[in-house]
């Protein structure tokens, strides 16, 4: 839609994790680090709790990338699934031919040859489970029985769980402390701090940039501003938000994003903080009122200021 207008080669805001777009705020780089020492030190299980939007998956991936070569890595993006089928995925991730019917004894012993081969060949396996607060609590039992695969001098398989807050509640039932005692290290993964919303508008803009020569300071500072105050940093709410603004500019034929813009997404979009005393003194200001029924695009008619 407008891409042309602003030169650039794909969309630099979609919703779909992509760790091309991976930007290394401070609470990112300080879980990918964590993850990244703790992996190459043979740690067992690892976690990152952090809360809806805020990056896991990109994270996921941006670690899966960095360690390709280095490690044999399998990912299960959904976890939802019975004990025995969450081991059928590991056998499919790991290049295990197994037939559906085989059973939990089958199914680990095959496991292990395969990861006691990797380690015999100087390889070492992590697995990477997302949205890890969804495993059922029968489930947990399998990675209990996976985290026992090891030899005397090191773990064969090595976890890293990546959920929401409810994972750390999952992992203080009665009945699967023994996983919890398990994890050597955790990392908590938050909203951005607001001076950097700026800088992730930016590196998205330029990662997308068609050329070198594409303009990437699209946003007025004020503009990113407010979607820092808005989105209270949470990426997943920037990047809806940097969108329909970029939508409102191109339907004006502009090549800059101003506050009014941020303010009409803003209003167009469930989720977001809205101040009331800094939203009311803004729309008086440009007088928003006027502008939300005769300037805002079709795509983004029917918010409520």
């Amino acid at each position: 839609m407008y891409l042309r207008h602003f030169a650039l080669r794909e969309a630099p805001f979609s919703i779909t994790p992509d760790s091309a777009f991976y930007y290394p705020h401070e609470g990112a780089q300080a879980a990918l680090n964590m993850l990244l020492v703790a992996l190459r030190g043979g740690e067992g299980f690892l976690k990152i709790v952090g809360e809806v939007g805020c990056g896991k998956t990109v994270l996921c991936r941006q670690l899966l990338n960095t360690v390709q070569g280095e490690f044999v890595t399998a990912y299960i993006p959904n976890p939802d699934m019975g004990p025995d089928d969450l081991l059928h995925a590991l056998c499919h991730e790991l290049d295990i031919p197994m037939p559906q019917s085989a059973k939990r004894h089958r199914l680990l012993n095959a496991l292990k040859d395969c990861l006691v081969k990797h380690a015999l060949e100087g390889h070492r396996v992590v697995v990477c489970i997302d949205e890890a607060q969804a495993i059922p609590v029968r489930t947990v039992e399998s990675l209990r029985l996976l985290s026992n695969l090891e030899t005397e001098k090191q773990k064969l398989l090595q976890l890293v769980l990546l959920g929401q807050p409810e994972l750390d509640a999952k992992l203080q039932l009665p009945e699967i402390r023994q996983l919890l005692q398990r994890i050597s290290f955790s990392e908590y993964l938050g909203p951005m701090a607001a001076e950097r919303v700026a800088p992730y508008l930016q590196h998205r803009l330029a990662t997308a940039a068609a050329s070198d020569a594409t303009d990437t300071q699209i946003f007025l500072p004020a503009a990113a501003q407010a979607i820092a105050t808005f989105s209270a940093g949470v990426p997943r709410l920037v990047n809806v938000l940097a969108h329909k603004c970029l939508m409102l500019a191109y339907g004006e034929n502009l090549h800059r994003v101003e506050i009014r813009h941020v303010l009409l997404a803003a209003a167009d979009t469930p989720g977001v903080q809205r101040p009331p005393s800094w939203w009311r003194r803004w729309l008086g200001l440009i007088g928003l009122g006027q502008l939300a029924g005769s300037r805002r695009p079709a795509s983004l008619r029917g918010g409520v200021l």
